[in-house]
């Protein structure tokens, strides 16, 4: 789909990371007239104070722009068990892959129990994340959901420059680590 085509009151499932890189994606979407509901699903966030950083600053976010906010319960350690034996993965890695698949099964789950038939993720728009890989990920569990995997490349058209220029607007808290335990210790 392209950006300047509308959605015509869609709902779509946008899987949110942290508040900086799911404020253009909202904006953006809600602009290609989808209805936006955000989840908040991120059991790899560690320390505990630090999830509650990023839950506090995207609920300030998602009330700016008046959607809906659904926030998963905090279980990391479903995530241990799902990375387990790729820990020593580095960053970008098979462990990041993993990660990633358990918060977008977790999307498409939530999606399909609340009929929506689209999802995607605000990772994407993070220049630290690899797009085409974050693609292949949404749309393989999709198919697995039959669902449809919204695949825009948010970073388009200075995507990641308007999203923190909203975060710096709002003055949202920003983190300096992908999230996990385990890029603290690199």
């Amino acid at each position: 789909m392209e950006q300047n085509q509308k959605a015509s009151s869609t709902k779509i499932l946008l899987h949110t990371c942290c508040a900086i890189c799911s404020g253009y994606p909202i904006s953006l979407l809600k602009d290609m007239g989808y209805t936006v509901v955000c989840y908040f699903y991120n059991p790899n966030i560690y320390p505990e104070t630090e999830y509650q950083k990023r839950l506090e600053a995207e609920k300030t976010l998602c009330a700016h722009f008046g959607v809906e906010l659904i926030v998963a319960d905090y279980e990391p350690e479903t995530y241990y068990e799902y990375v387990k034996g790729f820990e020593n993965e580095p960053e970008k890695g098979l462990r990041c892959d993993k990660c990633f698949e358990l918060r977008l099964k977790s999307a498409a789950k939530l999606a399909k129990e609340l009929a929506i038939e689209e999802f995607t993720t605000s990772m994407v728009i993070s220049p630290h994340k690899n797009y085409e890989k974050l693609t292949s990920i949404g749309q393989r569990i999709a198919d697995d959901y039959g669902l449809k995997y919204f695949s825009l490349n948010f970073r388009k058209n200075d995507g990641f420059l308007k999203t923190n220029m909203i975060s710096k607007e709002l003055n949202l808290y920003r983190q300096n680590y992908c999230g996990c335990k385990f890029t603290l210790d690199i």
